[in-house]
């Protein structure tokens, strides 16, 4: 199972970046593969929701509920598919001051099989995995500028 890690660093407040991460419905407002993200369940740190996305490259919709518990003591979420398309879709996110700003780190372990795919694709899939997570860090470095 393929893992991605990505951090950034992002000329913000904590709370600021950390508060629209927080913001999981507002994502389709500014993030081009996020097509919508429909609330399910909220019970204290715990977000349950639709989401489909988007991959361009093979004009592709993705759907699956996703599972978040946000730990806001710690400044962290962890979140995990409960269904849908991907074979497997679970990671964190952890923020943390860091020099004025945020220093935002993701990890993400995913599979995502497609019957029939050489090793090609899936290298052209991971490629597009890491784009996503780095399109999310410019998504909330732009957000939090505003």
């Amino acid at each position: 199972m393929p893992t991605v890690t990505t951090s950034v660093w992002i000329d913000a407040p904590l709370a600021k970046v950390y508060a629209i991460a927080k913001e999981s419905e507002r994502y389709p407002e500014y993030m081009k593969e996020v097509v919508s993200v429909t609330a399910v369940e909220r019970d204290g740190g715990r977000f349950v929701a639709d989401w489909v996305g988007v991959v361009p490259t093979f004009g592709l919709k993705i759907r699956w509920r996703q599972e978040e518990i946000w730990d806001d003591a710690n400044h962290a979420s962890r979140f995990r598919q409960l269904q849908g398309d991907y074979d497997r879709l679970e990671g964190t996110w952890q923020f943390r001051e860091e020099n004025g700003g945020t220093r935002f780190d993701q990890s993400l372990d995913y599979e995502y099989n497609v019957p029939t795919v050489g090793a090609l694709v899936r290298k052209v899939i991971h490629s597009i995995v890491v784009k996503n997570l780095e399109s999310i860090n410019e998504a909330f470095a732009r957000q939090a500028a505003q």
